[in-house]
Parts: C-alpha cells; structure tokens; sequence
C-alpha cells in the first residue's frame, strides 16, 4: 500500500517526538517543523540537542513518553530502543493513551518484533520503519522512502504525518516487515556499492577513465543508484561525504546474512560484500565515511587475489 505526499497545510498539528539528531534525525526534525508540528527532540549529544534549542522543545525520553502522540527513534539500533524502553524512568513506564512508537531504525526485525510485543502490552503500537532514498540528503528534503511493518490502521492514521518527512510511504503489513525489506535493501545497496568499485578499478587498470566508466554505465544497462549518485557525489568529485560510517555498512550486511542464516537463504554475494567490509573494520576504519573505501579497494580485496589458477585439459 502506498502513500503520496499530502499538503501538509491540511494536516492537524501534532505533538511529535523525535530521538536521535544525527544526520538523518536532524533532516526529519527539520521538516516536522516546516509542516507545523510540535517537535520535542533528544539526544545525548548536548551540542545536537542545542542545535534545535530555540525551534523545539527539548525533552527527555520519559518526558516524550508523557507529553507527545508519536515518537520517532533515529538511534543506532534496537538495544539503544530497548534500554529507553525499560525502567521506572522508560518510555514504557508511564505512557499516554494512545502512545505511538515508530522505529526508524535499521533493525534485526526479530528484535523489532520483540520490541512491539512489550510495547502492546502497555497498550503503545510500536511500528517499523525502514529509511531510503538518498541518505541524509533524502532526509534534510523529505524525499525519503519509508517502508513500514505493524499495525495496518496505525499506519492509516498517521500515514499524513509521515508524508511530511517522507515523499513514499510503502506499507508492507505485520510488524517486522519494515525492517525486513530495509534489511534486504541495504544487502543489495553495499554489493552494488562493491561491485561497481570492482568495475571501475578494473576499468582503470585497463586505462578507462573513471569518469568515462561511469558515464557509459548510466547511460547503459549498468546503471544504478551507486553509478548515477554515490560515485558522482561523492567520489569523482573527490568530497568522500557520502555521510555513512563503515560502521553502518558492517551492521546492515551483517544483520542481513544472519537473517539469511535463520531461514536458509542463499546470500553469496551478500557475504563477500561483508567480506570486504570486514577487512575495512580489521584495519580500524569503522567511522571512516564508506565512500572512501574505494580507492583502497585492493587492500581491502588481498583475499579475493588467492584465487586458484586454472589448470589446462
């Protein structure tokens, strides 16, 4: 089920909270407030909290719990959640009526499903929502896909909310299923991201310049979101902000490889796509932003270089 953005001059006035003020938290706060809703923000970052000091209304997690209709968590993951969740001082302590959760994170969905039990049991929905479309630029426009798991008619009522930080709303049906599909996307946006640094560092060792490869590429079969954005934006023109730590990277493939392994797919190119990011981890890169792994692409590839020759018949 999809939704298209609504005019957010229609839309009621909401409390909302939003937690986490990173890159793409910061994006989102800032277009709640451009569709006139009151914004309650938190971070344990001070200086992120203070960036929106005099725009919203600075509350701690209990606070939100309280005062707020929707809570929207941008945090690392679903342990970040689960610890604001618990406790005489949680989010589940004391909620109001009517509470909803949604997680934007990108989250194991077993964990996300665990997470929306304990909270229906304090009568608080808890959706899913998995975020694409562009990264922390998608973000900071409200251009972003959500694709979103949990209760189908808590996704109807807020479905015009979230139309004014996203411009696709994909409802994809129990909860869990947000999370689900974010994870296979992100599988497939890395192995693309690793494929084309083979492809272009084959290209160049052949004297085709990069710039060239990738202008054949989006004019051909080849391209992709990698070949017509990420290596434009952030690698020919030498700015390497694709704003993504390899952190990110090594969390997502990995998360999607155990998936794997519980239901027994076969994700081969998943794990040498991890591969790589493994190596990138081994040598102390994880807050590297990942664009830069690409001219270091044959360090990171020394165990693909192992291959057996081929022996004549």
């Amino acid at each position: 089920m999809n939704s298209k953005k609504n005019s957010t001059s229609k839309i009621k006035s909401r409390k909302i909270g939003v937690i986490g003020l990173g890159n793409m938290g910061k994006g989102i706060v800032k277009n709640l407030l451009l569709a006139k809703h009151v914004v309650h923000v938190w971070d344990l970052n001070e200086a992120s909290r203070m960036h929106f000091k005099n725009k919203t209304i600075i509350s701690i997690p209990f606070e939100m719990s309280q005062k707020c209709e929707i809570i929207i968590f941008v945090v690392p993951g679903s342990p970040e959640i689960d610890a604001m969740l618990k406790g005489k001082s949680g989010i589940l302590s004391k909620p109001r009526k009517g509470l909803i959760l949604y997680d934007f994170t990108t989250s194991d969905p077993v964990y996300t499903k665990k997470l929306a039990n304990r909270s229906l049991k304090k009568q608080v929905v808890y959706m899913d929502a998995g975020m694409t479309g562009g990264g922390a630029k998608g973000a900071d426009e409200g251009t972003m896909t959500l694709m979103i798991g949990g209760d189908e008619k808590t996704y109807k009522k807020t479905a015009p909310i979230l139309d004014a930080v996203a411009k696709k709303l994909i409802y994809l049906g129990k909860s869990g299923t947000g999370h689900t599909m974010k994870v296979v996307h992100n599988m497939i946006t890395h192995a693309n991201f690793f494929a084309l640094c083979e492809a272009a560092h084959l290209g160049n060792k052949a004297g085709i310049d990069l710039k060239d490869l990738i202008e054949v590429f989006n004019n051909g079969n080849a391209r992709s979101f990698i070949s017509e954005r990420r290596f434009p934006d952030h690698i020919l023109s030498e700015t390497w902000d694709a704003r993504s730590r390899v952190f990110n990277l090594n969390k997502d493939v990995g998360m999607a490889i155990n998936l794997a392994d519980k239901l027994g797919a076969t994700v081969n190119i998943g794990r040498n796509t991890y591969e790589y990011i493994q190596a990138a981890m081994q040598q102390g890169r994880s807050e590297d932003d990942f664009s830069l792994l690409y001219p270091d692409l044959d360090s990171l590839g020394k165990k693909e270089k192992k291959s057996k020759k081929l022996s004549k018949k």
